[in-house]
């Protein structure tokens, strides 16, 4: 290829046509164009799903396709599995509560709908809840707590994986409290639990903290509850 069209390509940051310029099928020189211009516009789409996909820092590579909507997942009323799958519920601003007994299925749900929004533009974090706190707590000792919060602010979903399997301190509770009230009606927020809200004081000592906590989260909030035997544990028994 012709070194001339290789450097304008890099100068106008044009790198997808750079890769596509000799295999575009084409009969007409509009039509030559057009498909330069698709290829570039097709890789950027795919570049920008990569790179929200690794941002988002999932556990595992979990999909709605492989999910199993099995009878013990109880949807609220309103909303349904095609629907949820939309998620119509980010572009409003609404929450996701997923709630149940250890190994029913939450985190993989959770998962699989921020894979799908990285898909389809969104930036999406993804947090187990103790990790986040001792990131938190390590950003205030350095004095970068300022410069942690604002690389949140322009995602548009968080998922907090796992809320009460481990409990925290006092200034732990306080800087996940800013975080989530942060998000209030600004951004999605998905969240796994298997204790009940009634049992959030388990994680949260201060109750006057977690009634605010679970007020603002439920507001704008669909909850979505699990029930029956755990998935790895019946696996575990079915070998056996």
């Amino acid at each position: 290829m012709n070194e001339a069209i290789l450097e304008l390509c890099k100068q106008l940051r044009l790198a997808h046509i750079a890769e596509a310029i000799d295999d575009v099928p084409f009969t007409t020189p509009e039509e030559f164009i057009y498909q330069l211009l698709l290829k570039e516009q097709k890789g950027r789409e795919q570049a920008k799903i990569a790179r929200n996909l690794k941002q988002a820092r999932f556990i595992d590579t979990k999909t709605l396709e492989t999910y199993e909507w099995h009878k013990d997942i109880s949807l609220p009323k309103h909303l349904s599995k095609e629907e949820l799958m939309k998620l119509d519920f980010i572009r409003r601003n609404e929450n996701l509560i997923l709630v149940g007994a250890p190994g029913t299925g939450k985190t993989h749900l959770a998962s699989a709908l921020g894979r799908r929004a990285c898909e389809q533009g969104y930036e999406v974090r993804f947090y187990r809840v103790s990790h986040l706190v001792e990131e938190l707590e390590q950003a205030l000792v350095m004095g970068r707590l300022k410069q942690f919060r604002s690389k949140l602010e322009k995602v548009d979903l968080m998922i907090l994986d796992e809320m009460g399997y481990l409990p925290f301190g006092k200034e732990g509770a306080e800087l996940l409290f800013q975080i989530i009230s942060e998000c209030y009606e600004q951004k999605s927020l998905i969240i796994t639990s298997n204790l009940e809200f009634s049992q959030w004081n388990r994680i949260f000592s201060d109750s006057r903290l977690t009634a605010a906590l679970v007020d603002r989260l439920i507001h704008h909030a669909h909850i979505i509850s699990y029930t029956g035997q755990s998935f790895r544990l019946a696996n575990a028994l079915s070998r056996k």
